[in-house]
């Protein structure tokens, strides 16, 4: 099997979560009644859309946990620009096994795949600014670190794992602690090495740099704004453009000079690649 570990995240407990909830207690019956106990079948999984490749070890682990004597060839590296129409593995075992993990192991693809290209597409239109793209916490529930590792096979950088790792102050906290100031001050008196402060207007930036902010995010701001930002700040710390970031916009707020460029659509809003899985009998 394909060796493939992530911090944090369990390949066979997700596997077995997976395939639970599709089979339930009765199983698939469907391939049960109609497919024979000892039939093979050979298949190959393919890419339907031109993509960027992520989550073939993934989809490997679900054949596996259902037939571990199936031979499978992965044809295409994780990350890799393919074409449509490109074969991306090819697999012969158990044709019930087969059958049963086919939806589990094709979504997992699709879904990983579908926002690795759209990520490769953002990093492509922020090229030459100077400036990085980071992914969001805008994950689904449960999927985060796997959603995060086709966000870092497209090529962006992964920013905030979950609330532990760096404060972020936001509109909300301000509103409750009463100023950006105070929120930060309360931060610092908590001894939090990573403060990430959200601004939306250009008179909270020096208040938050005074109290002890190290990061801050110009939230919603025009390129203009941007570039009056990233001057007032001076390089003192690093500065992130954030919200309603597209295709069409990321270049002019990336060449606004700010260090980073933060994109929730990567993984809240990217379509699922078309990868299919067409079997024939061994």
């Amino acid at each position: 099997m394909t060796a493939f570990t992530l911090p944090g995240f369990d390949l066979h407990a997700f596997v077995r979560a997976t395939l639970a909830e599709d089979l339930g207690s009765g199983g698939d019956i469907t391939s049960m009644a109609v497919i024979p106990a000892d039939a093979r079948f050979e298949g190959v999984m393919d890419s339907r859309d031109a993509i960027i490749v992520a989550g073939l070890p993934v989809a490997e682990a679900f054949f596996r946990a259902l037939d571990p004597a199936i031979e499978i060839e992965i044809l295409a590296e994780e990350g890799a620009a393919v074409a449509a129409g490109t074969d991306l593995m090819r697999l012969s075992g158990k044709a019930r096994a087969m059958l049963t993990a086919e939806r589990s192991a094709l979504n997992t693809v699709q879904h990983l795949s579908g926002i690795a290209t759209m990520t490769r597409a953002y990093v492509d239109a922020l090229a030459g600014t100077g400036a990085t793209l980071l992914d969001t916490r805008k994950t689904i529930p449960g999927l985060r670190v796997l959603e995060k590792y086709a966000t870092r096979t497209g090529g962006a950088t992964n920013h905030r794992i979950g609330l532990w790792d760096a404060a972020m102050i936001k509109d909300n906290h301000v509103a409750v602690a009463g100023s950006v100031e105070e929120a930060v001050r309360r931060a610092v008196a908590a001894k939090i090495d990573d403060i990430i402060v959200e601004v939306d207007r250009i008179d909270q930036v020096e208040p938050a740099l005074t109290a002890g902010a190290t990061h801050l995010l110009l939230d919603n701001m025009t390129p203009a704004q941007l570039r009056e930002c990233v001057a007032l700040v001076g390089g003192r710390v690093p500065t992130e453009a954030s919200g309603g970031v597209t295709l069409d916009t990321i270049g002019a707020i990336g060449a606004a000079g700010v260090t980073y460029v933060s994109v929730g659509r990567l993984t809240q809003s990217a379509p699922a690649a078309d990868i299919g899985l067409d079997f024939a009998l061994a």
